[in-house]
């Protein structure tokens, strides 16, 4: 099988294929021998930061020396970022031979009358490689939700952390944020550790520790409050974490509460007997990356990807382009997804824009760049729709002199204009 054959196969599963439960990723995984009961985990859920909290903790933990796998979602460029040991990437020649390995179980069950969706099979993909490998620890992101994603079949982990939460998947995962909050909260377990960011919205908080509490957790909330700003630029954010100082790649102050709630966990880690020296924290910090998070991919002109597509995150970019950029005049390429809360994301955003591009990302469930443009004409005098990306690019960068350009709305219109991007360069 090639690295083609093997994403056919794994496409060829439908995204949704029943109602709302653990039993088929569980069945699943134990066909193919419940590599996840061999492993250990920490286990994030939450709308905005998991994949910055997960990647400070998983490279610190590598920089501590422990074997640490990373299952991401949702992958930004290629397929195989899913899957991530020690910060690197699963080689495409090694994709086919795990798809082989789960694809006769996955037919099995369709035979005995059961189902498997394409994150369920990709989650038992990642789960077979990660046990082959021997790997110390697992961080493991939610896919959606938290109580009933297929990564909530594994048993209690060593933590479980719910970053910041946010409306969005309001169709799958309820109307309030209280009830996005108690999906959320689905992955705390009997008898474990629960962490959180102690700025949450209101109530959801209170949510969280009610939920810990009736599972007899141990509770901890991370305030960003607890970490003192030293500086920040377009090349670093610096911070002092008691005596220790740190470095992080990541930009924006809203890293800091990401940094808080990683920092949580790692302690949490460090008293179940987690040997992590604070030179190895240190070096985690500096070294993890997640692309288009407040990503710079140019500086002549400034070109900044962010993965902005719901409130929470549109919020947590405008402070951080009022904190970078706030002098310079902006053009914002923006495309966005028909399920997304469109209206207020844009007016968190786009006052700030001397001029806006719209463009449709590549999603079936894609807004139009003429839908698009008619809403952001609300909130910035001059819009222009575009058909693709080719077009997008040519014409901010002819706009662009004296300007900054930021890319925004969707994580697939981020992940294609990252990758153009880069293979431009090349």
């Amino acid at each position: 099988m090639t690295y083609e054959e093997a994403m056919e196969k794994i496409s060829s599963f439908r995204a949704f294929t029943h109602k709302p439960d653990l039993k088929y990723t569980r069945e699943l995984l134990d066909r193919i021998g419940a590599p996840d009961k061999k492993l250990k985990f920490v286990h994030i859920a939450g709308t905005n930061g998991k994949g910055s909290t997960s990647a400070l903790i998983a490279f610190t933990l590598a920089e501590a020396g422990y074997k640490t796998a990373m299952f991401v979602s949702p992958f930004i460029t290629e397929f195989c970022e899913r899957f991530q040991i020690n910060g690197k990437i699963m080689d495409k020649e090694v994709l086919p031979h795990f798809v082989e390995k789960v694809l006769p179980y996955a037919q099995s069950m369709k035979i005995d009358g059961g189902t498997v969706n394409e994150f369920e099979f990709t989650l038992a993909v990642g789960m077979l490689w990660f046990m082959h490998e021997n790997c110390d620890i697992v961080v493991l992101e939610t896919g959606l939700g938290g109580r009933y994603d297929g990564t909530n079949a594994i048993n209690c982990p060593l933590v479980s952390a719910i970053t910041s939460i946010s409306l969005d998947h309001t169709e799958i995962l309820g109307d309030t944020l209280q009830k996005i909050t108690y999906d959320k909260c689905g992955i705390i377990k009997n008898g474990g550790i629960t962490a959180t960011c102690q700025d949450q919205p209101e109530d959801c908080l209170d949510i969280i520790k009610n939920v810990a509490k009736e599972h007899k957790n141990q509770f901890y909330a991370a305030s960003a409050s607890d970490l003192e700003l030293t500086s920040f630029t377009l090349d670093g954010t610096n911070f002092k974490y008691r005596d220790l100082r740190l470095s992080m790649r990541l930009l924006g102050k809203h890293q800091l509460k990401n940094a808080a709630l990683a920092l949580c966990v790692i302690e949490r880690l460090r008293e179940q007997g987690f040997e992590i020296s604070d030179s190895a924290l240190k070096a985690g910090f500096e070294k993890a990356f997640m692309p288009c998070r407040f990503e710079i991919v140019s500086r002549q002109p400034t070109v900044i990807i962010d993965g902005a597509h719901n409130p929470g995150g549109a919020a947590a970019l405008s402070c951080a382009l009022r904190d970078y950029i706030s002098d310079t005049p902006k053009i914002a390429i923006v495309g966005m997804l028909k399920d997304k809360d469109v209206l207020h994301s844009l007016q968190v955003l786009l006052p700030l824009f001397d001029m806006v591009i719209t463009l449709a990302p590549n999603s079936p469930r894609a807004m139009s760049a003429l839908e698009l443009a008619a809403i952001a004409e609300h909130f910035c005098p001059k819009v222009i729709p575009v058909s693709d990306v080719y077009a997008a690019m040519h014409l901010a960068m002819t706009r662009a002199k004296n300007h900054d350009i930021v890319i925004f709305g969707s994580l697939y219109l981020a992940a294609d204009f990252r990758q153009k991007f880069f293979s431009k360069k090349t």
